[in-house]
């Protein structure tokens, strides 16, 4: 089963919204939804959607988001750190997760943990 949407929370929308607007590109994601207090990214539908909320409390968990490609995963990163985010995990093999694995993590700018993988069979 494939996971309908997933919904952050976040402290200042414009900050955020450019955050993953640079982090999702790479990946071929754009803005479907744009209203007031929520932005919302997918390829065909709106799946990743950030909302701003009054009282913010410190990110946690991880999202996991797919990549085409190891240079797609390699620009999602760099962009994700140009654009406020800190690193988590540089780009690398992800052995532990299977063979083929190659993932990066960063921390948004409310600190939840997003990564950004690719699996080669």
């Amino acid at each position: 089963m494939a996971v309908h949407y997933v919904s952050l929370q976040v402290s200042d929308l414009a900050r955020s919204g450019s955050f993953y607007d640079a982090l999702l590109a790479p990946l071929g994601w754009r803005r479907q939804v744009e209203e007031p207090g929520m932005i919302a990214w997918g390829m065909i539908r709106p799946d990743f959607v950030i909302a701003e909320a009054g009282e913010q409390r410190p990110g946690f968990g991880l999202v996991s988001l797919p990549a085409k490609s190891i240079p797609a995963v390699r620009a999602a990163f760099e962009s994700g750190l140009e654009s406020g985010g800190q690193a988590d995990a540089e780009p690398g093999s992800a052995p532990m997760f299977g063979n083929g694995n190659y993932a990066a993590r960063l921390i948004d700018p409310d600190g939840y943990r997003i990564e950004v993988g690719v699996v080669h069979e």
